[in-house]
């Protein structure tokens, strides 16, 4: 399939004054996101609203675009406003005992490490991903990380450490905002417990929305932990709604309690029809190829990649260090309209389908001057 990368970019108006590198930050939205935003306001303002029960057939609609997308059922998806949220759900929905402990990577974005850190009685340990299977031990209930880090890009090998912690009865929960909607990922092969995913970033979606994936089995120990009036099984029939305890449907929908960020859904739904369309193997490839140019352009410019130094590394998210400092460089370049972003030390540049080669030919041109 022969792509028109450039019909492509011509969907983002925020490229044409920008050159936008970091969408490990925040992601660009296409313009067909905005119209089905704009589509739907117009529709409540035509209907006054009368039929908003359809707009959650439309979201289960979405649902199996989203499975379609990270290969699961549409039963296993619920909707969530952010991945914190979603851990939230996770760590909030367990039963947790003195002892139990929690296990992720070290340099790990911090809802990652804030969260478990204030469960009472739980340790976390944070240890690089080639100590990750020493560091779990019978107390091991846990094993959190993110499938990029948002600093370095390290992707680790899901699938063989999915399946040797199945065999340990140790949960797998991912973060995999820094990856889906960039990079493929495949929830059958995987077969993470739990799986979050923020919307804003390379799924392309306004902040306020974004999914999580819960597997049957899963289900059936993982508590609500929001309740409300989409709680009960019978929810639809608004005009005779249950009064008393809810009793939970069994699919994921379960854990979203109440109204869905409607407009927000719509955006998602327009993005995700778009990279089905593209397909994710193209998307990925591109992803990659620009990833590599940016890598060759950083080490012209006397950059030190963590790609060169280690494995796990071919990500869309490229750290590296200058003898200058990181974030004065990411200044810099801001002041030339080259989005980038400084993370602990790393100037952090990412690249998604939208860039492009005349992108990374800006940021080599930028970062002569600078350094």
């Amino acid at each position: 399939m022969s792509i028109d990368w450039q019909g492509v970019r011509a969907e983002f108006p925020a490229l044409q004054d920008w050159t936008f590198l970091n969408t490990a930050t925040f992601g660009q939205m296409p313009n067909r996101a905005l119209r089905a935003v704009q589509e739907h306001f117009a529709h409540r303002n035509r209907t006054a609203c009368h039929d908003f029960l359809s707009w959650f057939d439309d979201h289960d609609r979405l649902r199996g675009k989203v499975a379609r997308l990270v290969h699961c059922s549409a039963a296993d998806v619920a909707f969530l406003p952010a991945a914190s949220t979603a851990l939230s759900v996770l760590l909030n929905g367990l039963d947790w005992h003195p002892g139990d402990e929690i296990v992720t990577l070290e340099d790990e974005f911090p809802n990652q490490i804030y969260h478990p850190s204030v469960l009472a009685g739980v340790t976390l340990k944070e240890v690089p991903f080639d100590s990750i299977t020493d560091a779990v031990t019978a107390r091991t209930r846990v094993v959190l990380f993110s499938t990029a880090n948002y600093v370095t890009g390290l992707r680790p090998p899901v699938e063989d450490l999915a399946s040797w912690l199945r065999e340990r009865g140790v949960l797998l929960a991912l973060d995999g905002t820094q990856t889906v909607g960039a990079l493929r990922f495949d929830c059958a092969a995987a077969r993470p417990d739990f799986l979050a995913v923020d919307a804003y970033k390379w799924m392309l979606t306004p902040n306020g929305a974004g999914f999580a994936v819960i597997g049957p089995e899963f289900r059936e120990r993982l508590r609500p932990q929001v309740i409300g009036w989409r709680s009960h099984k019978g929810w639809r029939d608004v005009d005779a709604l249950h009064h008393g305890p809810p009793e939970f449907v069994s699919s994921a929908e379960k854990y979203e309690g109440g109204m869905l960020p409607s407009s927000l859904l719509y955006a998602m739904e327009a993005v995700i029809d778009m990279m089905l369309e593209l397909g994710e193997e193209n998307i990925e490839r591109r992803v990659l190829e620009l990833a590599s140019l940016v890598r060759e352009a950083l080490r012209r410019r006397g950059g030190r990649l963590l790609f060169d130094e280690g494995p796990y590394y071919e990500s869309p998210i490229v750290a590296a260090r200058f003898e200058r400092d990181s974030a004065a460089i990411s200044r810099a370049l801001k002041e030339r309209r080259v989005l980038t972003s400084a993370r602990h030390g790393y100037l952090r540049i990412s690249t998604h389908f939208y860039n492009n080669e005349q992108d990374i030919d800006a940021l080599d041109a930028a970062l002569g001057e600078i350094l």
